[in-house]
């Protein structure tokens, strides 16, 4: 942690401005020299010349952030370059001759988690800022990045500790005149908690899409106008379009802003019973496709009346797990209807015509993801977080059936681990590996 760490902080290519950001005990040291000036005072904006020995770079915006008041808190020299693939990375090759290493991914933020300037759902709320798919998304981490859900977890793990503590009084005053409630007490603090964990857990399944993005598949049988809706959605021609069945033998993947979500949105290759090999396998990656969606867009030829590939794609569709939206889509609105079939009648139903107009599919399927959207509840936004409160939840059911009983010894080891698990959410038990492997997720520069 003595070492001074430098790193680009900015996306590679072409663009107006780059940033390169030095931290540790030697980034004055290292300021001073590049830009050759005597004094810098934190949080003033220079305007300087950075030279390696004689020759000039560029001139840049430096600024410095005396420790312990910086991200990291340690001392922080930020040099805002001119962007692009040549300056910036001068910058960074003279910072590292005189006295700066190289930063590993997540460094920057792995020094600021050590020094106490963020808990880990900050950190995480950091990563994921820069992989949201949506308004809604950057919204929700901006509020974990205030400390929303690091708040949750100290509270949670407070009533977890107050628990615990009544525990060890009842095992150590057994024969003192305590309160005849405070087991029932216990037992409904615990309820009370084991639902909220649950609402948060599976809100936070449910919304995933919102900082990874949404899956949308279109399915239906073969020529039924897939791969037409996909280009129309994209407003250019992305896939094939032929009047020959199974002329889409693979998935199509492309990403797609629906409102203020950008969603993935996958052609999927026609539906049917096939004797031919490579149709086959991209028959069974459509289906695959199906199990990651989380809106699935049924697409039926209205002009046609229904027969046995018909039936296949309404028992797929009837057998999609239930938290996964439906559209029912007729295509050929323009012609004559004649599909009609009682499983339809189970669904609303969304006639259009592709070649004319899309736009009232992209309306549905925006009122569908603002719907998952909705709600200002804690969200856990990793897999590591969603897993540690999906244990916490296992801990305390496991903790209630021995409280019960009054087995004090068993509940009090089961309510141990619970505030473990909630804990690592937040401030875990020093693991220097699980460190590491978290943080090396990071960009560099964060």
């Amino acid at each position: 942690m003595n070492e001074t760490i430098v790193a680009i902080a900015t996306a590679n290519g072409v663009g107006s401005i780059a940033i390169v950001r030095i931290s540790g005990e030697k980034a004055l040291q290292i300021a001073k020299k590049l830009s050759k000036k005597d004094e810098i005072k934190p949080r003033y904006a220079y305007l300087a010349y950075i030279s390696d020995e004689e020759d000039i770079i560029d001139q840049v915006v430096m600024l410095y952030f005396k420790s312990p008041n910086s991200f990291t808190g340690e001392d922080i020299v930020e040099f805002q370059c001119h962007g692009g693939a040549i300056v910036a990375n001068e910058i960074l090759e003279i910072s590292l001759k005189n006295g700066a290493r190289l930063a590993m991914p997540g460094e920057f933020s792995k020094r600021a988690f050590i020094n106490g300037k963020i808990d880990l759902t900050q950190a995480e709320a950091i990563a994921k800022m820069i992989e949201a798919q949506s308004v809604d998304a950057a919204k929700i981490l901006a509020r974990q990045l205030k400390g929303s859900l690091g708040t949750f977890v100290d509270e949670s793990r407070e009533l977890l500790l107050l628990a615990l503590a009544h525990s060890e009084v009842m095992i150590d005053y057994a024969e003192e005149d305590l309160p005849k409630d405070i087991i029932s007490s216990i037992q409904n603090q615990l309820n009370t908690l084991e639902l909220k964990l649950e609402n948060i857990l599976e809100s936070s399944k449910r919304r995933h899409g919102l900082i990874d993005g949404f899956n949308v598949a279109i399915i239906g049988k073969p020529n039924v106008g897939k791969s037409s809706l996909l280009n129309s959605l994209l407003s250019y021609d992305r896939a094939i379009v032929s009047d020959i069945a199974g002329t889409t033998r693979d998935t199509i993947e492309e990403r797609i802003r629906i409102g203020t979500h950008i969603i993935r949105l996958i052609d999927t290759a026609g539906i049917r019973d096939t004797i031919d090999e490579i149709e086959s396998i991209g028959v069974k990656r459509s289906l695959l496709s199906l199990d990651n969606a989380d809106i699935v867009i049924a697409l039926f030829d209205g002009s046609r009346e229904w027969d046995e590939e018909d039936d296949n794609i309404a028992d797929i569709i009837k057998n999609l797990d239930s938290q996964k939206h439906i559209l029912i889509v007729l295509n050929k609105s323009d012609l004559e209807r004649k599909l009609y079939n009682i499983f339809l009648d189970d669904y609303e139903i969304s006639s259009i015509s592709i070649k004319t107009d899309s736009n009232v599919l992209s309306k549905k399927l925006e009122n569908i993801l603002n719907s998952i959207s909705v709600g200002d509840e804690i969200m856990l936004v990793s897999n590591r977080q969603i897993e540690a409160v999906a244990k916490t939840i296992n801990f305390i059911k496991d903790a209630k059936k021995p409280l019960l009983s009054e087995e004090l010894e068993l509940f009090s080891y089961h309510l141990t681990e619970a505030i473990k698990s909630i804990s690592s959410i937040s401030k875990p038990y020093d693991n220097e590996d699980i460190l590491d492997k978290m943080f090396s997720e990071f960009c560099l520069g964060k």
